[in-house]
């Protein structure tokens, strides 16, 4: 199951992360990514992130980056919060959390959605220190990371899922025989 918010409110990212396993025995990885505000952005300092927001449309980009990752990955459930309004430093921004069946898809489908995430969603920050306010840039390394999905990238992550898909169905057709766990 899936859930994307937009809230002023924090979040408790241990409940989020439990809710995303509870009541499904098929998850046996949960992948999570917490943001916080920071005290510095590069050189400058920070006192106050403003986020905004498009509401309606901001939720729809969530959820079509969800999609996407549904596409490639087999996913159990994805969490998405993220926050808007004045933040602190130390305050948490958003949580990625991503539950699958195996580690592998669950780390790699929340890196996807936290890079598209940074790129796509309609959020804009505002910083402000010493009573000086300063919006700001997007980042050239937020869309590098996300151009490592696209392309050749896409290709690989779809061919995972295939390998995955039929590792699964090998596993289930091989009968009850189960190899012995290391210690």
């Amino acid at each position: 199951m899936d859930r994307i918010v937009v809230q002023a409110a924090a979040f408790d990212a241990g409940a989020e992360i439990a809710s995303l396993r509870e009541h499904d025995a098929s998850v046996g990885a949960v992948a999570a990514f917490v943001g916080q505000v920071r005290d510095l952005n590069g050189a400058q300092g920070v006192d106050v992130l403003e986020l905004e927001h498009y509401p309606g449309m901001t939720e729809a980009s969530l959820a079509a980056i969800v999609a996407d990752a549904h596409a490639r990955w087999s996913l159990r459930g994805v969490t998405v919060i993220h926050r808007v309004g004045p933040l602190k430093p130390c305050d948490p921004i958003v949580l990625v959390a991503v539950a699958s069946a195996h580690r592998g898809e669950a780390f790699q489908a929340c890196e996807f959605v936290m890079d598209f995430l940074k790129t796509e969603a309609p959020f804009w920050k505002k910083e402000t220190a010493d009573g000086v306010s300063r919006w700001v840039e997007a980042r050239e390394r937020d869309d590098i990371a996300k151009q490592r999905w696209q392309g050749a990238g896409a290709d690989e992550a779809t061919q995972d899922k295939a390998t995955h898909d039929k590792a699964t169905h090998d596993k289930a057709t091989e009968g009850t025989r189960a190899r012995p766990r290391r210690a």
